[in-house]
């Protein structure tokens, strides 16, 4: 497949779970592809396999949450690679509490690396595609954008903060061959999955396996998607079949969520 051929992807977050997969599928794709991330060594062993394809990559360490940081990411990438007329925002922490437990820090810090950190990139790179008159930018939300859940009133805000961003700029910028859209996954078998199962298992006392298993309700499929999954959808939104879709926030889940 070279769908994508001639064309340079940044992927944040790119280092392991959806990302690495992201970036992987990109690059089996026909795209070179920088990723970045704040571990150096995760990074490698992704560029490694994007070589492997043998597509050019490179990997920037960043914290998103930081401008400077953007800022200097982005530049070394056009360095490297050329300028990336695809971004694939994954980078994005989690975490589960009370209303009444979620902290200031807590909150801060989602906002920050789920919403301001997409802003940042989003602010850097999107001008270059609207120059070059095509450009792809690919969310990675959550099902937490579209729909409320207990316990995660910061994590959620900030997917809906993420797909809203989605939407504005999408339509910012629809005639001029940029498409910017917002994949919304439900649970997928990642690590970030493994600790929201650590966090039942706390508070119910179930073990591992039955925590796991109530994750794997909320779908009607009964079952974890796949990093591969999600990394399919990314990668259709870079393409030209998928031009006419832009703004959107589409729902991975096996059919749960229904809006």
């Amino acid at each position: 497949m070279s769908e994508l051929s001639g064309r340079i992807a940044l992927v944040t977050g790119g280092g392991r779970g959806i990302g690495r997969a992201i970036a992987l599928s990109l690059a089996q794709a026909g795209a070179d592809v920088a990723v970045s991330g704040r571990n150096a060594d995760v990074l490698e062993e992704t560029v490694g396999a994007i070589r492997a394809t043998g597509r050019r990559a490179t990997a920037v360490v960043c914290d998103v949450s930081e401008r400077s940081q953007v800022d200097a990411m982005v530049a070394q990438v056009k360095k490297d690679v050329g300028d990336p007329l695809i971004l694939v925002n994954n980078a994005g922490i989690a975490g589960s509490a009370k209303l009444s437990e979620t902290t200031d820090d807590m909150w801060e810090a989602m906002l920050r690396v789920n919403a301001t950190g997409a802003f940042y990139c989003m602010r850097a790179v999107v001008p270059m595609m609207v120059e070059a008159k095509w450009g792809r930018v690919v969310n990675v939300a959550s099902i937490a954008a579209r729909a409320g859940a207990p316990y995660i009133a910061a994590y959620a805000a900030s997917k809906h903060a993420m797909l809203g961003l989605t939407r504005a700029v999408a339509a910012e910028v629809a005639a001029r061959g940029v498409t910017v859209n917002a994949v919304c996954p439900g649970y997928v078998d990642t690590e970030m999955t493994d600790r929201s199962a650590a966090f039942i298992t706390v508070r119910t006392g179930r073990d591992d396996k039955e925590a796991r298993k109530i994750l794997e309700g909320f779908s009607p499929q009964k079952r974890l998607m796949t990093a591969d999954e999600v990394a399919g959808l990314a990668t259709y939104l870079c393409s030209e079949a998928a031009r006419g879709i832009n703004g959107q926030g589409l729902v991975l889940d096996g059919g749960a969520f229904q809006g």
